[in-house]
């Protein structure tokens, strides 16, 4: 897991965008909606909490086993320890059922955000069970930190990211933006607030930010919530593919079209698992995608 550590510059925005919305689409392949949708209920801000006046290896066993709960690993059993070690915390992944996980010394003294290298770690071990994985150190942490907020225990990465003045903390690989991204996501589909979660000024902040792109992608043409200007470059796009069939995409746009025997046809992203939807242009219908099983009203 990527330290984060204090003082480190904070890379701010959207650079890993398609990589996690690939982990989304991913986690509703192998878990199915209904098995994404059984993780309905975020993890509960009592369940991750860590006062000084706690054990500090009998507080983390109670952290870990509350993750396990949550992420539906009844039959793993989660050993923390502590150690000197550049990154925030790894976890040892075998075929279990015992998992060793080690934290960075540093969270002998910064307990609040033991829940958040936990939910990292602890998901890497869900990840393993379900054959789930990237190809790359990078994309396979990026799919983690994504899996770990879409399923209800991110919010705890994303709260630990405090930046001032003097100091700035940020844990996992994606941007605090980027885990705002996808809880804004999590939300929309879970129908659920996390905003009152949060204990860092900077991590609601970065949510807001995160939640108006996740925003954005609902409308985008063809779907009917799609704004004058979109819809507009949407009838110019669709005009010229009906005039020059066969022409190349465009890649400033999220759709493309297509001909064929059948006439033209429009391909686009789902806004929720992000599995390619492809439609015939007709005017008005509502599709159900294949994948997340998401109603979509579009204007082909």
């Amino acid at each position: 897991m990527s330290n984060g550590s204090p003082g480190a510059p904070v890379v701010h925005g959207f650079p890993h965008l398609e990589t996690v919305r690939s982990a989304i689409t991913a986690l509703y392949r192998r878990l199915s909606p209904d098995g994404v949708h059984s993780y309905g209920t975020s993890l509960v801000p009592a369940d991750a909490a860590f006062s000084d006046a706690d054990d500090l290896h009998l507080g983390a066993q109670r952290v870990a086993r509350a993750l396990v709960q949550h992420l539906h690993l009844p039959d793993a059993r989660m050993i923390v320890g502590f150690r000197t070690m550049e990154h925030a915390a790894s976890v040892e992944l075998t075929a279990g059922p015992e998992y060793f996980i080690e934290l960075n010394d540093r969270f002998r003294t910064h307990r609040r955000d033991i829940g958040a290298a936990l939910a990292h770690e602890i998901t890497h071990v869900l990840l393993h069970r379900l054959g789930l994985e990237f190809a790359g150190t990078r994309a396979n942490e990026i799919l983690t930190d994504t899996v770990t907020t879409y399923l209800g225990a991110g919010w705890l990465l994303l709260d630990a990211f405090r930046e001032d003045a003097t100091s700035r903390q940020k844990l996992g690989y994606l941007t605090p933006e980027e885990f705002g991204y996808v809880l804004a996501k999590r939300a929309s589909a879970f129908d659920e607030d996390p905003s009152p979660w949060f204990t860092s000024p900077q991590a609601y902040t970065a949510y807001t930010k995160g939640r108006a792109q996740a925003l954005h992608d609902l409308r985008r043409p063809p779907l009917t919530e799609a704004g004058w200007a979109g819809r507009r470059r949407y009838a110019k796009d669709r005009r010229y593919a009906h005039d020059h069939p066969g022409t190349g995409a465009d890649p400033g746009v999220p759709y493309a079209f297509e001909s064929g025997g059948e006439g033209l046809r429009v391909s686009f992203a789902c806004p929720t698992c992000h599995q390619r939807i492809r439609l015939p242009v007709r005017g008005r219908v509502v599709a159900r995608c294949g994948l997340c099983r998401t109603r979509l009203e579009c204007d082909t």
